[in-house]
């Protein structure tokens, strides 16, 4: 079966696409929504540029869409872009928006696709851990939650910043999988990739409250 995966270069597409292939499913496209709006309902936004390095790496056709961003306009964006791909399904990485999982449900239906969302309800620490098992090497690259300040940006996801993610969870409550909002990632290799990344340029933006590493180059590893 051919299949598109929704992609944003981030921990959680990055590995339903790994588990899709583990499963034999043939991701023909990676398909990427770039909303206008920086505090999108359904989509990640930061480094969206980085995307078609990123997929050249993986061998697959990125395919791009423009959205406004706006609640609820930005599915009908996606459908657009899905209507003329000869797909028989789509790879999701929800792990706990019903938000998102109910729409892009509703999307797959009026599409009469297949969904596959391996990670949906998934245990935040086991899908933590796979990232580390798997060797997916993820930084974390926005943040935005009460306990992560300016000097998260960039840091890697290891076994150090997972027990101080658990700690952060047991004082402020925050998801540590950053399902709530909390974070954004980049996976700079995966075993996916031909080749891994590293950053070669970069700037950090910071308020007091939030921030995000606005990465403006990357190159491959030797």
């Amino acid at each position: 079966m051919t299949f598109a995966a929704l992609y944003s270069g981030g921990k959680d597409s990055t590995l339903a696409i790994l588990k899709a292939q583990k499963e034999g499913i043939d991701i023909s496209y990676l398909v990427t929504v770039d909303p206008k709006k920086e505090d999108s309902y359904m989509f990640h936004k930061p480094n969206l540029h980085l995307v078609p390095k990123l997929a050249e790496s993986m061998g697959i056709r990125t395919i791009m869409i423009n959205s406004s961003g706006e609640k609820e306009k930005e599915i009908e964006d996606l459908k657009r872009g899905l209507e003329d791909l000869d797909i028989e399904g789509l790879v999701l990485g929800a792990v706990a928006s019903n938000y998102q999982r109910s729409r892009i449900e509703r999307l797959s239906f009026d599409l009469s696709i297949d969904l596959f969302a391996p990670l949906w309800h998934m245990d935040q620490d086991e899908l933590l851990q796979e990232l580390l098992t798997e060797n997916l090497k993820t930084v974390i690259v926005s943040v935005s939650a009460e306990g992560l300040g300016k000097e998260w940006l960039g840091r890697k996801i290891d076994r150090e910043t997972i027990v101080e993610l658990k700690e952060l969870h047991e004082k402020y409550g925050i998801n540590i999988s950053g399902e709530g909002g909390e974070y954004e990632t980049l996976v700079l290799g995966s075993p996916n990739y031909r080749h891994d990344f590293m950053i070669t340029k970069s700037e950090k933006f910071w308020d007091g409250i939030r921030g995000k590493l606005d990465v403006k180059e990357i190159k491959r590893r030797k």
